[in-house]
Formats: structure tokens, C-alpha cells, sequence
């Protein structure tokens, strides 16, 4: 069986091989970027062609090859995730640890047989999804002999409770793929990650991913009715039921394990009716804390949008959803009965009148249509000019772009925190000041912006951008400053090192420092309990396991 498709991804950055812009298409991005930026090179510099990769040193045996590769291209792009360090690697060339095999099970009694094998060989094994990671969760590093299990052909929607309102899945299910087959029932799992494209559930379970809805279900949690994972010493899985309080819950332990504790197989997801009404509009505010005021407003006056996502003046005009002179609130609410155009365009009067007293004013045309498909795609039923609409098919196309910033000479990073509202300007204020000052230290000039992606009665989740000039081949370096100064400003204003983004290798120094001690000894008993060899993922959530015990085993610290 060929590990291949009838679509290649390309070996570095995101997508198809075959949906790549043109060398004329290539040109005018670069021309455009750099001058809309005020820096980075008008003309692009190609990448590297794949290199020899270290020859493979493992080769699996004849009961799991059918499913197994040790062809180059494969083993390159499940070399890395999709971090703007991961890019950079790529686009460079430079895979020295990819994984020896990869290995695409079909099925459980698959899965299970290519476990077993790589432990009995003594090999790190990494499950991995769609490739999405932003925190270094799925590259290999110098892991030894290192066994990758891509779970993308488990990617079935095998059950469909249309009384509950759930479905099982198998954890392969990309976005599209998972939406396409919930459509036939008319439902949607409704998590539109801007990984969309390429994200599996398993891996949007195992980081604790979130959808771009900014309040109501929107983090994975909220969707989990049970997980089914494979671990070294079993199959794992939780009961389905819409609650329990018997006891710390099973399925919420593997949420956000990030591979350390299993390989998930499937899950029993709540769906929801897909909407058919949806009325939104663009309130434009004098500065972002008084966008931040109407929002924490909104919230806590029982509203819900869909969306509601604030973006600082200059966020607006680099998106090309403002012209900088103002901060941009975009707010949106949505409905699944065919009677509810009425109600959703109501919402929207009261969250317009709720900005209206917190100084907002509302951009021309808003209002109410048929709901919009998901993945950004433009219809004759939206405005493409409208501000909303511009920002959402810029947050789609996102990973895209970054991949001409890279090939023009352009640091692009993203980071992302939660805090509560008594802390909110003071703490982005002060990430924004660090991170600026770092900026401007190791790279003389750049953008750092802020928008507001998930708003909760209680706080909301600021989201940062950093957009700099990057010198050629130390452009690792100046991440490397500018990530660790943006997340030692993150620890000290008191939030949280990942809102959404998972821990990986990239996050894990400041998680460290985050969780309780008390709670990483119970983390490493979990893993040992589960992997006692740590084989699963090592480094990822936990410190690198150690040699030691009198039975040759690994045993991890915190």
C-alpha cells in the first residue's frame, strides 16, 4: 500500500504541493507585503529543494510494512509541525532528525500492531495528526530511534446519534473531512480552528485546541463526550455520558496530553444543527481598551456572539480590515432554526446598543444573511469588501501567507494568553511593551499588535503578532529572544503561557513554572503508569525521561 495521496503536501510551510502561487503570483505578494509592511524583500528567495535525509534506523518488519514509509518526502513532513521555526527549518533545508519510519494505520487492530512493534523496538513514538502544531508537539528532535503515527486514514465519522446530538469520530477526521460527512445529517462539530484545513479531532483533543468562535462552544472540552485511546499498557476509554461526577474524569486527562499518555483512536463529539441565519456587524471604538470594555460588557450582560473578536487599530490595518485609526470589534451571532433570522438579528441590536453606551459606532452595513460556510470561502450572499469579511478570509489564509513572509525575509510570530478583566489592560500593556522593546533590540524595527480571539464573562484571551525584518540565516536566533521575552512578560503579568496553542516542546520552559509542583509528580505518575518505557512523545508536558530502576526502564521527572 503506497503512503501517498492523489495530493502531496509540500515538505515545508502549509499545503498542497499543487496549490502553490506561481512565480508571477509569488512576485506581486512579495512586492505587496514588503511595501505594506516597510520591510522585507521585494523579491523572494526560493526555498530549498528537499534534501538527503540520515538514512532511516529502523525498518519495520513484515507484519506493519504495508502501512509503513521510509520514503524521504514522507519522513520530511513529519519532520516538523507548522511554527514559524518549523517553516524556517524547512525552508532551509535542514531535516537532520526526521523520524526513521512513518506509519498511517487503517485501523484499530493497525494501530495496535504498529504500537506494539515500535515498543518492542525500543522506539520514541509520536502520534501525529494533521501537522498543525505551533509549539513544537510532533517533531522528533534528537529522540533516538523515532516511530511517527500518522493517524489521518482513521478519518470516518462511524456514528451519528441524531437523538443526543453526537457522533463518533475517528481521531484522522480532518476539518473538511468531518464536516463534509456531519452535512449529510445537517450537522456541524462547529470548531473552525485556523488550522481548518489540515486539523485532525485526535489532534485538536490532544492539544486542547479552539475553534475562532469567541464565546459559547468553542474549545474542544466543550464538544468531548468520551475519548478512546491506545497506550502501551491498554486501551484507554471513557464512558459516554453528558456529565459525570464520579471522580476526576478519564476523557479530561487526555485532553491536552499532546501524545504523552496515549494515541487516541476516536471520540463521541456533541454536534450541533448546522446554523441557517446569521446577522453581524463591525463597531469601530477610539482606542482597544474601550473596544475590551464593550466586549467584557457584552458578556457579562448574557450575550453570546458567535463571534466577537476585538482587533487593535494597527491589527486592523495590517489585515486590511481597517486603516489604523481605529480599534475594530467584530461581532456576529448565529441561528439553526429556520425561524431565527428574527432572533439573531435582534442579538445583534442588543449587542449594538450595548457598544453604542460604551462608546462604539457601528460601520455601514450591517445586518443579517444565510449563514456562511466554514474555511473563509467567499459567496455571493456576503459582502467581500466589509471589514468582517476581509479579517475572515485574512484568518484563514493566514498560514499561507506566512510561508511568503518566511521567503521574503519576515519574522511572523504568534503567541496567545488568557487573564482575567481586573488584569486585562495592565497585562497587555505590559506583553505588549516587553515584546516591543524586544522587537526593536534584536530586530530594529517591526510590528507588534493585539486582538481579543475569546471573550468570557470572567477575562478574555489577547492574541499577539509579531511581524519583523529577519536577518538570513539568524532568523532562528531572533525568534528564540523574542519568544522568551514575550513569555517570561506573559508568566509575570500572571496569565497563562497557551490559551490555545498547546505546550509542546516550544511552551514548555514557562509551563514548568506555571503548574503546580505538586501536580507535575502526579503528571510523571500518570505517564509511568500508562508508558512506563516514556516512549510516548517524551519532552512534550514533561522533562525528557532519564535512564534509571533496576529494570533498565525510563523513568521521567517534572
Amino acid at each position: 500500500m503506497s503512503l501517498g495521496s492523489a495530493r502531496h503536501r509540500k515538505h515545508w510551510g502549509w499545503g498542497y504541493a499543487d496549490e502553490q502561487p506561481s512565480a508571477p503570483d509569488l512576485s506581486a505578494a512579495a512586492g505587496f507585503l514588503s511595501g505594506h509592511l516597510g520591510f522585507g524583500s521585494a523579491e523572494p528567495t526560493a526555498p530549498a529543494p528537499l534534501p538527503g535525509l540520515p538514512a532511516p534506523r529502523l525498518r519495520a518488519p513484515e507484519s506493519v510494512a504495508g502501512w509503513c514509509s521510509v520514503d524521504p518526502a514522507v519522513r520530511a513532513r513529519h519532520a516538523y509541525g507548522s511554527s514559524y521555526r518549523d517553516v524556517v527549518r524547512g525552508f532551509r533545508g535542514e531535516f537532520p532528525c526526521p523520524p526513521d519510519v512513518v506509519a498511517r494505520p487503517g485501523d484499530e487492530r493497525e494501530l495496535e500492531a504498529t504500537l506494539e512493534w515500535a515498543l518492542g523496538a525500543g522506539a520514541t513514538v509520536i502520534a501525529y495528526g494533521g501537522g498543525t502544531s505551533v509549539a513544537g508537539g510532533v517533531e522528533p528532535g534528537g529522540a533516538g530511534d523515532v516511530v511517527t503515527i500518522d493517524t489521518t486514514r482513521l478519518d470516518r465519522v462511524l456514528e451519528v446519534d441524531t437523538e443526543s446530538l453526537a457522533a463518533r469520530i475517528q481521531a484522522g477526521a480532518s476539518g473538511p473531512g468531518l464536516e463534509s460527512q456531519l452535512g449529510e445529517y445537517g450537522l456541524t462539530l462547529r470548531h473552525f480552528p485556523q488550522s481548518f484545513q489540515f486539523q485532525t479531532l485526535g489532534g485538536a483533543i490532544a492539544t486542547r485546541a479552539s475553534g475562532h468562535f469567541a464565546t459559547g462552544p468553542t474549545h474542544i472540552d466543550e464538544f468531548v463526550e468520551s475519548v478512546r485511546a491506545l497506550t502501551p499498557a491498554g486501551w484507554w476509554e471513557s464512558r459516554r455520558l453528558p456529565s459525570s461526577g464520579a471522580g476526576p474524569s478519564p476523557d479530561r486527562l487526555l485532553l491536552g496530553s499532546e501524545g504523552t499518555l496515549g494515541i487516541i483512536s476516536e471520540a463521541w463529539v456533541r454536534v450541533l444543527r448546522r446554523p441557517v441565519h446569521r446577522a453581524s456587524a463591525v463597531v469601530l471604538f477610539a482606542s482597544f481598551a474601550a473596544g475590551a470594555a464593550a466586549a467584557r460588557a457584552l458578556v457579562q450582560a448574557g450575550l453570546r456572539p458567535a463571534n466577537l473578536r476585538l482587533l487593535d487599530p494597527e491589527e486592523a490595518r495590517l489585515t486590511l480590515a481597517g486603516d489604523g485609526s481605529a480599534a475594530l470589534l467584530l461581532v456576529g451571532f448565529e441561528g439553526a432554526g429556520t425561524d431565527m433570522g428574527r432572533v439573531v438579528e435582534s442579538l445583534l441590536a442588543a449587542a449594538l446598543a450595548c457598544c453604542r453606551d460604551c462608546g462604539g459606532t457601528a460601520a455601514a452595513g450591517a445586518g443579517g444573511s444565510p449563514a456562511a460556510s466554514p474555511g473563509g470561502t467567499a459567496r455571493a450572499d456576503r459582502d467581500p469588501s466589509s471589514a468582517a469579511e476581509v479579517w475572515r478570509d485574512a484568518f484563514f489564509r493566514a498560514p499561507y501567507v506566512r510561508d511568503v513572509l518566511v521567503a521574503i525575509g519576515v519574522l511572523s510570530e504568534t503567541f496567545e494568553s488568557a487573564i482575567t478583566w481586573n488584569r486585562f489592560d495592565s497585562f497587555v500593556e505590559s506583553v505588549l511593551g516587553a515584546t516591543r522593546a524586544a522587537v526593536l533590540e534584536v530586530c530594529g524595527a517591526g510590528h507588534v499588535t493585539c486582538r481579543v480571539t475569546h471573550v468570557y464573562a470572567d477575562g478574555a484571551a489577547p492574541y499577539f503578532t509579531v511581524l519583523a525584518p529577519a536577518a538570513r540565516g539568524g532568523e532562528l536566533e531572533q525568534w528564540e529572544a523574542i519568544k522568551a521575552a514575550a513569555s517570561e512578560a506573559v508568566l509575570a503579568g500572571g496569565g497563562t503561557i497557551t490559551h490555545h496553542h498547546a505546550v509542546g516542546r516550544d511552551h514548555r520552559p514557562w509551563y514548568d513554572r506555571q503548574r503546580p509542583d505538586p501536580f507535575a509528580l502526579a503528571l510523571a505518575a500518570a505517564k509511568s503508569a500508562v508508558d512506563p518505557g516514556w516512549q510516548l512523545n517524551p519532552g512534550v508536558l514533561l522533562a525528557d525521561a532519564v535512564a534509571g530502576g533496576p529494570d533498565g526502564r525510563r523513568r521521567g521527572h517534572p
